[in-house]
């Protein structure tokens, strides 16, 4: 039996998937939250799930700050996205951050299922949409063989900004002040040439960072 723990904020979407968790014969539902902070006072060395089920944009922390929480107290537990987002970015971002796979909330129940028992067997999965997208970008990447102009710590601020973190959000995460993001996104502005955090986002989303 998989145990499946489910982290979404839409109150229709969580419930709809833990009913489908719950009917299928081969798995359960461990819990489900609306929030990382929520589901992190559920989670105890003796008591964890096989897998979670993960979104991106939730109250609070998002989803890929999530994973990293989750991993680095509990390696062992799988962790699918299953998210409106297919921007490389955040594609990219939740992978490293150690997720083990990517899905899109129009993913069919069935396919969704196929990804729990992938990754609980110690596979990955990513719908193909996804799987496309990362294909092209190492091949746009390996054509234009540019890098980023932004630091690592610019590049935690820039996400902050696409998940609509307020600037004591991003410090408190960051650890640091608030002086110093500001200090940041000085920077990111000058060196991306913009003049406004939605010109930031937009060109995060479009993979251009």
């Amino acid at each position: 039996m998989i145990l499946v723990a489910i982290v979404e904020d839409d109150s229709f979407i969580r419930e709809s998937l833990r009913e489908f968790v719950d009917s299928d014969q081969d798995m359960i539902c461990f819990t489900a939250k609306g929030s990382v902070e929520s589901f992190l006072t559920v989670l105890s060395s003796e008591n964890l799930p096989d897998v979670i089920l993960m979104d991106i944009g939730l109250p609070g922390m998002s989803g890929i700050s999530g994973i990293k929480l989750v991993k680095d107290r509990f390696p062992e537990i799988n962790i699918l996205m299953l998210t409106v987002y297919h921007d490389s970015n955040r594609i990219f971002q939740s992978l490293c951050a150690g997720a083990s796979g990517y899905l899109l909330k129009n993913t069919a129940f069935a396919e969704i299922k196929t990804a729990i028992e992938i990754v609980y067997e110690g596979g990955s999965f990513m719908s193909p949409q996804i799987a496309r997208k990362v294909v092209n970008f190492f091949q746009e990447d390996k054509k234009k063989k540019r890098s980023s102009p932004l630091t690592q710590k610019e590049k935690e601020i820039v996400l902050g900004l696409v998940d609509g973190l307020s600037y004591k959000m991003i410090a408190d995460q960051s650890s640091i002040t608030i002086e110093t993001v500001r200090s940041h996104i000085k920077n990111i502005y000058k060196k991306l040439q913009v003049h406004s955090k939605a010109e930031v986002i937009k060109k995060s989303l479009h993979g251009e960072i």
